[in-house]
């Protein structure tokens, strides 16, 4: 095993949205040979851009980035791909003698990568689209509350709107007879600090002083999203026709929102509103 001094060094840039960890991670960039991986689960998606605040293309220029723009928005990106994709980027990071960065606010996709994965049942279908029906007659919150009863400490974790989380972690303990929580700790007992075996981390939080400053902040970005052709990068993503609300890009938040407003469910107004009060659960 490696010791503390000869671990080669990765650091984690870790924080809610709108704390300027894009900004930060160029800062670095200037004073450390880093080459940086998106930890962010809409980063990897084409296409999304402007409601995503992905790096320009000038920033991208500046310095290396990983695990950006390496799917369609039709396909999923599970947190197990995620591990794979980032543990072979700082692999070869660390083969041309840089350091890898990892910045992002994926806070499950850090977890999963310094812990490991548990290994779940696989999907099942015909049991996702029961719950499925479920909620959209008992509503969300009424699942979340079942799930509160099952397995309180992953219900705890979870917003009572959370649908994708809320779902998975009934399917998995429906079909398995386990809940998300015992099977974490059993993984945990087994893969708990194996990347810190291998490299020496560094973790580093952006943190806001002042929630009601964090929330004008997110106000203005979204703002300047609006500017930016937000609603025209959604209007061109909803043309495609192979795109639904199923799929997780498409789930993510700001693009739910603007995807009701085009798909006429919603008034700009409404959209407005949703998307701010659900970048404020997000973060």
């Amino acid at each position: 095993m490696a010791t503390p001094a000869n671990r080669p060094p990765v650091i984690f840039l870790m924080g809610p949205t709108a704390t300027g960890k894009t900004a930060t991670a160029l800062a670095l960039a200037e004073h450390l040979p880093v080459e940086i991986v998106s930890v962010d689960s809409t980063l990897v998606y084409r296409g999304l851009d402007i409601g995503a605040a992905k790096p320009s293309a000038a920033e991208r220029g500046q310095v290396p980035h990983w695990l950006i723009d390496i799917r369609d928005p039709a396909e999923a990106y599970s947190a197990a791909e995620f591990r794979r994709d980032a543990l072979q980027a700082i692999e070869h990071i660390q083969a041309a003698g840089r350091i890898p960065l990892l910045a992002g606010g994926s806070m499950l996709y850090f977890k999963v990568l310094r812990e490991g994965l548990a290994e779940l049942p696989p999907a099942a279908p015909a049991l996702r689209a029961r719950l499925e029906a479920r909620a959209r007659q008992e509503g969300w919150p009424a699942l979340h509350r079942e799930l509160a009863a099952i397995d309180p400490n992953t219900a705890a974790r979870l917003h009572p709107n959370h649908s994708q989380r809320i779902l998975r972690a009934l399917e998995v303990y429906y079909s398995s007879g386990e809940t998300l929580t015992a099977l974490h700790e059993r993984q945990a007992e087994h893969a708990s600090g194996a990347l810190e075996e291998r490299y020496a981390l560094v973790q580093l939080a952006l943190l806001p002083e002042d929630r009601s400053l964090l929330h004008r902040r997110i106000e203005a970005r979204f703002a300047q999203m609006l500017e930016q052709g937000f609603e025209a990068e959604v209007r061109a993503l909803y043309r495609r026709g192979d795109l639904t609300t199923s799929l997780p890009a498409i789930r993510a938040v700001g693009y739910r929102q603007m995807w009701d407003y085009v798909a006429g469910c919603s008034s700009r107004e409404e959209m407005i509103a949703q998307a701010l009060a659900a970048t404020r659960q997000l973060v």
